[in-house]
């Protein structure tokens, strides 16, 4: 029945594959089946705005729904809410806080007379204007929208700069707007300055606040730790300028300052500053640079960046090309228009982070609030991390696909830490630390890019540096500062974990004691399998035995019918009464999810259910409903496709004898929560996260353990893809007879040697090699059984 199901759904979601004996082509312009308003509504938190990849720049509207202190969207724009208030320079995407993070220096094009502070138009009904998606144009690296106020902005960016030209009715005045401190979580300070003689509009906002108004203890995190400045020139002279301070209007003034705070509603309503400028004419060309160090440092990413000539068309063509080249990392032949779409979206939102954070001259903003210089080889300072989301799909493609800047990220991670009092945050917002969610990321992030052939970063240094996080109590351990959501301990009451061998939920300071064990033996085994690859067997001997701690949690008599992930106090008491829906002691998740997050361990843990067969029958129980169907969120009991802790449980199958059904649950899960249009992702994206895990769906492969460098074999979607390191070797994947029907693995083979396994060896990823799968419609439950090596 299951099959039967998964069969009619796909024949009805999809469109129907090219004939088999018609050789698919390969994609040569991949940029045209990338739609920025992907995951632009249904919680997916996207932007649609211009960026070019890792830009620093990222030109997108904020879309507002009668509230000047909450945008509309996480990250400025909502789709069902199109009504903008301007065009902010900075963005995140995908996070999952509301509001999220940036939305820096929002410009508003605006026809007719300023007559009263705009900050006092705090429900947005005087300067901001309606639109239609009619009238919108997003694609990559360029965006353009028609305002029903009858103005217009075509934007284009390169990395740290951009041009934007906008136009305004006949009959009206022609003004900008800049809504200098009118970031996203508010501003702790802002400034403008505009130069009529030069015509040019100089600035900065001092903010940050990244979940700064999460209930869960966000007020910990309304706080600056980066000021953004930008340096903005025209090519027409001004013919009036005007600033305001909250409520005034001051017309004709040139200069003004004043931040709107970090609270919400009344309390930071009609607060605030800003600038505009005027124009006899109705159409007026804008070019803007930003830096995170200086309005010098604008000055100069700016000139490096757009030459005198420059317009949008220009840039925007450049930028087309940039994308190109950035998506042919991946070249696919075959699948439907739908699936193209879908896979190269999915990889451009892959590839929107981490940020570039540094300077053409090679300056950054440190976690210190400091200025420094790029570490000896380092080609650029990067910033964003979502470690929580990020190591469960992200960084494993981001290093599989650009090892050069998967090493660049590491360092720049590492610089943070050694500014930071060695300290490395589990969630980075630009270079300040931010502490959201739980765990120790950067522990299999940084393992994990070792693995796949990383090299480029200070590999001894950053080993060391984590060690010593994991090894040697911090006094922020024992803080209840943010709890839960951000807490500031990075490896909570260290101490009484390494005494215990579990983070007790009553005394762990932490967001869930069971989820906190559980992510740092993750942690632990990416820093013990890193060792042992350094030759470093103390540490090794160490911290391979933590990495079956979740051991400590796992209660065997939870529940009747098996063992679960259950909180613990210090006593050794479990926390009850349980239930494998409950949240208590999880972060964002239930019992039920958690119980499978033991990547590294999935023999082990299949003993600890009672046996690889009992575990992959409570893996059917997980997937579906009782009456058979796919579970698709919304059920504590039951897969949740919307979040990271259970995004790699489709693959354990692999682990349990039964990869026939890892094939059938990731192409039913890519098939039903993975659409085109504005909903087209299941959750939040979470820095690419999402998106990364779509991709590695396609191709038929995913990481078995986040800090190896292992595949997890599943079905090709497409007939043919080529999957390219930078200038590294290329892995080939062929599936000729890909469908929505054939979903299931007949045979494989690596390198011309047909092979049994479900996984690929780390050799391939890392040398290269050519891998070819058989299909059909049917499972081959003989193809596959031997399970895969855990490396515990």
């Amino acid at each position: 029945m299951i099959r039967t199901l998964l069969a009619a759904t796909m024949a009805g979601s999809l469109l129907v594959a090219p004939p088999a004996d018609a050789a698919p082509a390969k994609v040569t312009d991949p940029a045209r089946y990338v739609d920025p308003l992907i995951g632009s509504a249904g919680g997916g938190n996207t932007y649609p705005g211009a960026v070019r990849p890792f830009g620093m720049i990222s030109w997108s509207p904020t879309t507002t729904a009668g509230d000047q202190t909450n945008a509309a969207g996480a990250n400025g724009y909502a789709y069902n809410t199109p009504r903008v208030r301007g065009f902010a320079l900075t963005h995140v995407n995908g996070a999952g806080c509301h509001p999220g993070a940036a939305g820096d220096v929002p410009i508003m094009p605006f026809a007719g007379d300023v007559t009263s502070s705009p900050t006092a138009d705090t429900r947005d009904e005087i300067y901001a204007s309606n639109f239609s998606h009619d009238d919108e144009l997003a694609e990559p690296g360029h965006y353009r929208v028609g305002l029903d106020s009858g103005a217009t902005a075509d934007l284009a960016v390169t990395t740290r700069a951009g041009v934007g030209e906008f136009t305004f009715p006949a009959g009206k005045t022609a003004n900008l707007l800049f809504r200098v401190s009118n970031s996203l979580n508010g501003s702790e300070d802002a400034e403008i300055t505009i130069d009529p003689a030069t015509r040019t509009v100089t600035g900065s906002v001092l903010t940050g606040a990244f979940c700064g108004r999460r209930a869960n203890g966000g007020i910990n995190n309304r706080k600056s730790y980066y000021r953004l400045y930008f340096v903005a020139s025209f090519d027409k002279a001004f013919s009036g300028t005007g600033t305001w301070v909250n409520d005034q209007l001051r017309p004709g003034t040139t200069t003004a300052g004043g931040g709107e705070g970090y609270a919400t509603g009344a309390d930071r309503a009609g607060r605030g500053s800003g600038g505009y400028v005027s124009f006899a004419d109705t159409d007026v060309t804008m070019k803007v640079g930003i830096s995170y160090t200086s309005l010098d440092a604008a000055r100069k990413n700016l000139s490096a960046e757009l030459k005198p000539k420059d317009d949008v068309e220009s840039v925007a063509a450049d930028a087309r090309e940039a994308w190109s080249k950035q998506l042919r990392s991946i070249e696919i032949a075959g699948g439907t228009e739908d699936q193209r779409t879908t896979f190269y979206t999915a990889l451009y939102h892959s590839f929107l982070q981490p940020n570039i954070a540094s300077d053409v001259d090679g300056t950054y903003l440190g976690s210190d609030f400091a200025v420094h210089r790029l570490a000896r080889g380092q080609r650029a300072q990067y910033g964003n991390f979502s470690g929580w989301d990020q190591y469960r799909a992200h960084t494993q493609l981001l290093a599989l696909l650009e090892p050069g800047v998967a090493g660049d990220f590491a360092q720049s991670l590492y610089n943070l830490a050694q500014q930071n009092g060695g300290v490395w945050d589990r969630w980075v917002h630009v270079n300040g630390p931010t502490h959201v969610m739980t765990g120790d990321p950067s522990a299999p992030t940084l393992a994990g890019f070792y693995a796949m052939g990383v090299r480029n970063f200070d590999v001894r240094g950053a080993f060391d540096s984590l060690v010593r996080q994991a090894t040697v109590p911090h006094p922020s351990g024992l803080s209840d500062a943010g709890c839960p959501g951000q807490c500031e301990g990075q490896r909570p009451n260290l101490a009484e974990y390494e005494r215990l061998g579990y983070a007790p939920q009553d005394t762990c300071h932490c967001w869930g004691g069971a989820a906190e064990t559980l992510e740092d033996a993750t942690a632990d085994f990416a820093l013990a399998d890193w060792a042992s690859r350094l030759g470093r067997g103390a540490e090794y001997r160490e911290l391979m035995p933590r990495a079956s701690w979740w051991r400590n949690t796992f209660n065997p008599a939870a529940t009747p019918e098996g063992g679960y992930q259950q909180a613990r106090l210090a006593n050794g008491n479990w926390v009850g009464p349980f239930s494998a829906t409950s949240d208590v002691g999880f972060a964002q998740g239930t019992s039920a999810t958690y119980t499978w997050m033991v990547q590294h361990d999935v023999s082990g843990l299949a003993a600890a259910m009672g046996g690889p067969s009992v575990a992959a029958a409570r893996l059917d129980g997980f997937f579906h409903r009782p009456d058979g169907s796919w579970a698709t969120g919304g059920d504590g009991f039951r897969y949740d496709p919307t979040n990271e802790p259970g995004i790699h449980t489709p693959w354990l199958y692999n682990g349990l004898g039964q990869p026939w059904k890892t094939q059938e649950t990731v192409r039913a899960m890519a098939s039903l929560v993975y659409r085109t249009g504005p909903s087209g992702l299941p959750g939040n994206d979470d820095l690419g996260t999402m998106s990364a895990w779509y991709v590695f769906a396609a191709l038929g492969m995913y990481p078995q353990t986040p800090s190896r460098a292992e595949m997890l074999l599943s079905s090709p979607m497409f007939a043919k893809a080529w999957i390219k390191r930078d200038d590294g070797p290329t892995i080939t994947v062929s599936a000729p007879e890909a469908s929505a029907t054939n979903i299931y693995v007949q045979s494989a083979s690596v390198n011309g040697k047909t092979t049994d396994r479900s996984w690929l060896p780390e050799s391939v990823i890392n040398g290269g090699g050519s891998i070819t799968v058989t299909v059909g419609a049917t499972p081959n439950t003989t193809w596959g059984k031997d399970l895969p090596v855990d490396h515990h």
